[in-house]
């Protein structure tokens, strides 16, 4: 069932949550830390999804040369199926359409079936190991 979110700037007030989410996600990966985490939404631009006031998900955006790259996109479970990832993709793609850069990527593990089917799915295509690209318009 499609939910309409409310997307908007990281506050301070989202960390705890922000930070929950994305350690469930990594936290049992190798690279994980939860310094890296915590610096990442604090310096990153990061969007936050609203369903009913409460935070259903985010998307972590730094901006590389003529490229925005998505760091995380991150919905939590509870919100899986809603709509909520294809709204924060859709607002980063536009934040980086405003930027005027080229191109907006996104790393994706070979063995994350469903991200990789998310990605490619709107358009995306393989822009070397890991690594996605959309191709964007130029104003």
């Amino acid at each position: 069932m499609y939910r309409k979110a409310t997307i908007r700037p990281y506050r301070a007030d989202d960390e705890s949550f922000l930070f929950s989410l994305a350690k469930g996600a990594f936290g049992q990966q190798e690279a994980w830390s939860d310094a890296g985490a915590i610096t990442a939404l604090e310096k990153e631009t990061v969007f936050v999804a609203e369903l009913s006031g409460e935070a259903a998900g985010f998307v972590a955006l730094e901006r590389e040369g003529n490229a925005v790259l998505i760091d995380h996109l991150l919905v939590s479970s509870m919100h899986e199926g809603e709509g909520v990832g294809r709204q924060l993709l859709e607002y980063a793609e536009g934040f980086a359409i405003s930027l005027g850069v080229h191109s907006l990527r996104a790393v994706v593990e070979g063995d994350n079936r469903r991200a990789r089917d998310f990605f490619c799915g709107r358009g995306f295509v393989a822009a070397g190991d890991d690594l996605l690209e959309l191709t964007l318009p130029q104003l």
